[in-house]
């Protein structure tokens, strides 16, 4: 193993002083900077466009209501749908790879540091190019966050603001392919020494069939949106049916893997949570990397489901190939199950998050197996069945798993303990708001209520289950501001020096980034704290085994 790297930039003989203040966060090359400021925008925008949803579920409420517009609704529900994918859950993912991949490969930093933090300044002005059309004449984009043509040509959708949605996309889905680029060259080149494929933790594992698919699928997006570029200065051009369903499939080829892009991450920190919280090594982890393998080659194959309606895709191919992901789903479940059973569970508050991250879901999961079957999402097609679907994936799912890394690695990240009474709390109120606010859009879709509708008549029948959905989302808004508290709380107490301090590893963990200092040092680890032998993808957990077998193993200190 090389010897570490001076643990500050000052100490590194000929090396520039890095700039201080905020001037040094923006401009620095440092991947845990580079990473925070990712997940730290995401989060910011979590809770704007988050905003965006209260007021649609206030809206629907009650029948025939009108708190805001048809103009204003259909803007509000695109920047919600557009910000989650594009600006929250998607950056947030690949914003944890960069801040966590180089600590747990041993590395002390991440390859290309520049083109990194380029990618995060695509990024956050992209976002602020897609809300800024809010400022405009028209408004912001208002043809959903797949924008169909002809709907979404500059005649049915006039107005710089679809053009600013279109420009900010595209910025924001470069430098996630940048970023996605980064993490995985890192994973690729920087290994320490004994840190072979198969000893990567189940998290950098991830990482890499992420970062896969965002350089395989999200340049689709690009050109889609190139080609939707086109057709607005040109309207002419979605004349032909044929440049409508090209859209569509180009489109489609990013919008399934970005599902896997938006669950990887979050599934893999929960199994990290799991193998800590139940004291046991992670069960199947060959099988899970095959799985996540096969599961990322899968999900190139399948985009077509979204399109069963159109009558202008193979359904049986594509229904197929929905029903296969089963495969690999269940590995992983089963895993994550084989980890916990008989293991000694400490119910601390991410693994509160993650066991609930396992059957809500679930239960997104089981639903997309069913609109992936022609005959059922002929039925529920375009309807609350298919928003509550993609919210129990993205919101049950994804957010659980979110919130369980947040309370995982808070610690590693601040060096201080993120206060558990506030994170049970917020447990509690996500839990019933998640499930409160998407349950009911379930019966509501299948009873025949249309998407993306800002009212309904009261001899509908929907009033009740979205009455019950909007009450949910009070709880979902109550336990974020719980959550924000927390940090805000937890971050002054540390300021003031009153704040539970976090040693090395608080949680006896198991993979590298737990034995370097809380927070790391600028180049991961120092001296004091150099990188532990790699002998397994769980090196953290070997070394304490050996060391209770020095002690114990024959009745007396060896």
């Amino acid at each position: 193993m090389t010897s570490a790297p001076p643990a500050t930039e000052e100490a590194a003989p000929g090396r520039p002083v890095a700039p201080g203040g905020w001037l040094g966060w923006v401009t620095s090359t440092d991947h845990k900077r580079i990473g925070l400021l990712t997940v730290g925008t995401s989060l910011v925008l979590f809770v704007l466009v988050g905003i965006l949803a209260l007021i649609m579920r206030a809206q629907l409420a009650r029948p025939e209501q009108e708190l805001v517009g048809v103009d204003t609704y259909n803007q509000l529900f695109t920047i919600h749908g557009s910000g989650m994918i594009y600006m929250v859950l998607t950056p947030f993912a690949i914003g944890m790879g960069v801040y966590l991949v180089p600590l747990q490969i041993g590395a002390p930093g991440i390859a290309m540091p520049k083109l990194t933090l380029l990618g995060y300044w695509l990024y956050a002005f992209g976002a602020v190019v897609m809300l800024a059309g809010f400022a405009t004449p028209n408004g912001a984009h208002a043809d959903g966050w797949f924008s169909y043509p002809p709907m979404a040509d500059s005649v049915n959708s006039p107005g710089v603001g679809s053009d600013l949605w279109i420009v900010g996309v595209f910025l924001a889905a470069t430098g996630t392919i940048v970023m996605g680029w980064t993490v995985l060259w890192t994973v690729l080149r920087k290994r320490t020494h004994g840190m072979t494929m198969l000893r990567l933790p189940v998290f950098s594992w991830s990482m890499i069939v992420t970062c896969l698919m965002v350089i395989g699928a999200f340049p689709a997006l690009l050109a889609a949106l190139v080609v939707l570029a086109v057709g607005r200065a040109d309207p002419g051009l979605f004349n032909s049916n044929a440049w409508n369903i090209g859209y569509q499939h180009l489109f489609w080829f990013y919008g399934h893997p970005v599902v896997y892009v938006m669950f990887f991450p979050y599934l893999a920190a929960v199994a990290e949570v799991l193998a800590v919280f139940s004291g046991r090594r992670f069960f199947g982890y060959r099988g899970t990397v095959l799985s996540l393998l096969v599961f990322a080659a899968l999900s190139m194959s399948v985009w077509g489901h979204h399109m069963f309606a159109t009558g202008q895709a193979a359904n049986n191919y594509y229904s197929l190939t929905s029903i296969l992901l089963l495969v690999p789903a269940g590995v992983e479940y089963f895993a994550m199950l084989g980890t916990i059973v008989g293991g000694r569970l400490r119910f601390r508050a991410p693994m509160r998050f993650a066991l609930a991250f396992i059957p809500q879901f679930l239960i997104g999961g089981l639903t997309g197996i069913m609109v992936g079957t022609p005959v059922i999402d002929y039925h529920v097609h375009d309807s609350y069945f298919v928003v509550a679907h993609l919210h129990y994936v993205l919101f049950a799912g994804s957010a659980f798993g979110l919130f369980a890394a947040v309370y995982f690695w808070f610690p590693k990240i601040t060096g201080v303990m993120l206060g558990d009474r506030g994170g049970r709390l917020h447990f509690w109120l996500l839990v019933i708001g998640t499930n409160l606010t998407f349950l009911p859009m379930f019966a509501l879709g299948y009873e025949g209520m249309p998407r993306r509708v800002w009212t309904y008549a009261a001899f509908d029948g929907f009033g009740l289950f979205n009455l019950l959905s909007s009450i949910g989302a009070a709880f979902l808004a109550a336990a974020m501001l719980v959550f924000i508290v927390n940090v805000l709380w937890t971050l002054r107490q540390r300021r003031h020096g009153r704040a539970e301090p976090a040693s090395d590893d608080p949680w006896d963990a198991h993979s590298l980034e737990w034995a370097t200092t809380s927070p790391p040092p600028r180049y991961n680890f120092d001296p004091e704290h150099p990188v532990p032998p790699v002998t397994s993808f769980a090196p953290l957990l070997d070394l304490r085994q050996r060391r209770q077998k020095e002690v114990t193993g024959d009745g007396s200190r060896a």
